[in-house]
């Protein structure tokens, strides 16, 4: 037996398992695989060698070598690590003198690489067909080492061409500059993938890169770039046709409006209680309307890259003084308290304050319509150095963790938003982002469900100057 095991030693991995279903002897290429040591298997039942989800198998094998008959097919088995490598079997049941069952010897090859190339061919045949321009390029060298049929003919590169293609070739394009960048950025962060919008060679793309590694090849990155063109077009209609409608009904609101309040002033002398009691009830929705159309001509600005800010040396503690003053209906309306903390000290900062107030209305307006009757709505203000962080907390019931991904999102309709009966579009969240970036912040929000809600946002003291690379609305400063 040992003269067989040496000469399969160097071509093959084998093991032996006696009656009792015991590994008796496994060779070095075994071990080596698996990476376990001869004393962890031998002795040890032939199932520790199978994936639990694969061990169906093994009963398999055992039933077939028990009836005398040889086995031969594909066995998964489970590496120390917990790995899974795949081999190509033949097992051979073991007989005694007198016919009785001992055992078992098998003899697998490694086919993992194989399986390998066989799935990346099929990828490969299914990536070629794709609408997308698809590339593929070594990391370290940063040449391509495939694109499809969608992206040869965009590029208009020969297929035996394309090794001699490296990214460096677009580093004029701003879209090719991105990608370079964003590929370089992956390897020094240690991160697997990005995402972004960018225009390549004249064409508007949504760009994704993975950066994958493995132990068999050289680092890779798979870019794909889906052609955007005929969305953007879409939405520019889309924006086109709600600026126009909403400009066309601002107009004739605001004259609505004008006249309900003058009537409601006894302007026009005085009127019966009743007549009164729904005339007030017109005029809160003719706000209502007039804010939703704010709000919608507000993303059509950040859409188009168009929303203008006013920058001035403030004092935040007093903005957030007004915005209790200004909200104090609302808390009334649905008998909420209201407090303040950390403005006692001024907090100058240069920004814009009406956007400042816009947001924190936003905020509070949220807090009070999601937050119970006699509940406290808490204002926040905090000098943190160089930045200023600016907080509004409610006791609601929180935001459930499979809609948390949705709150800054366009529209966003989450499973406990009520907005049927709290009014709103959606689009307030979204426009609240927008507006704390392009003043050189960031905003976010901690939620509990049952315990409540904190939105926050952190403005720089001094504004910082956007950079033209930036992907979000470029800031336009009115001066």
């Amino acid at each position: 037996m040992a003269q067989r095991l040496g000469a399969l030693d160097r071509h093959a991995m084998v093991n032996i398992v006696n009656e009792k279903h015991q590994l008796s002897e496994v060779n070095d290429l075994f071990l080596e695989r698996t990476g376990y040591t001869r004393d962890e298997l031998v002795g040890e039942q032939v199932l520790k060698i199978y994936d639990a989800t694969n061990r169906s198998v093994a009963l398999q094998i055992r039933t077939a070598l028990q009836r005398g008959e040889l086995w031969q097919g594909e066995t998964p088995l489970r590496r120390k690590d917990g790995s899974v490598i795949y081999t190509h079997s033949t097992i051979v049941p073991l007989f005694d003198a007198k016919g009785a069952w001992k055992g078992s010897i098998s003899v697998r090859t490694d086919i993992s690489r194989t399986r390998q190339l066989l799935a990346e061919r099929d990828v490969a045949e299914s990536l070629h067909e794709l609408r997308d321009d698809i590339w593929i390029v070594h990391a370290e060298s940063e040449k391509f080492a495939y694109v499809n049929a969608a992206a040869r003919r965009r590029l208009g590169w020969k297929n035996e061409e394309i090794e001699q293609h490296a990214l460096g070739e677009f580093s004029q394009d701003p879209g090719g500059k991105a990608i370079r960048a964003a590929c370089r950025r992956l390897v020094e962060r240690h991160e697997t993938s990005v995402q972004f919008e960018e225009t390549l060679l004249g064409v508007p793309f949504h760009i994704s890169i993975k950066f994958v590694q493995n132990d068999h090849e050289k680092a890779r990155f798979l870019i794909v770039l889906n052609d955007i063109s005929a969305r953007l077009e879409q939405e520019r209609r889309q924006g086109e046709f709600i600026s126009t409608v909403s400009h066309e009904l601002r107009s004739p609101l605001t004259s609505i409006k004008g006249a309900m309040g003058l009537m409601l002033s006894n302007a026009t002398g005085d009127l019966p209680g009743k007549a009164i009691s729904l005339l007030e009830i017109a005029h809160r929705n003719a706000d209502r309307l007039v804010l939703i159309l704010n709000d919608i001509l507000d993303l059509e600005k950040i859409s188009a890259g168009k929303l203008e800010f006013t920058l001035d040396d403030v004092d935040l503690s007093d903005l957030v003084r007004e915005t209790q003053q200004a909200n104090a209906t609302i808390g009334q309306r649905f008998a909420i308290k209201m407090e303040i903390e950390g403005a006692d000290a001024p907090m100058p900062v240069t920004t814009d304050p009406n956007r400042v107030m816009q947001v924190l209305n936003n905020l509070v307006s949220n807090a009070c319509k999601f937050s119970k009757a006699g509940d406290t709505v808490a204002i926040r203000i905090r000098d943190e150095g160089e930045h200023i962080r600016i907080s509004v907390r409610d006791q609601g019931q929180g935001i459930p963790l499979e809609d948390q991904h949705k709150i800054f999102e366009k529209f966003a309709d989450l499973a406990n938003s009520s907005r049927a009966t709290k009014g709103g579009t959606g689009l307030g969240l979204s426009i609240c982002k927008a507006i704390v970036q392009n003043l050189g912040g960031t905003i976010g929000f901690n939620s509990q469900e049952g315990v409540g809600t904190t939105f926050y946002f952190v403005l720089p003291k001094q504004h910082p100057i956007k950079a033209e690379t930036s992907n979000e609305p470029k800031l336009r400063v009115a001066s």
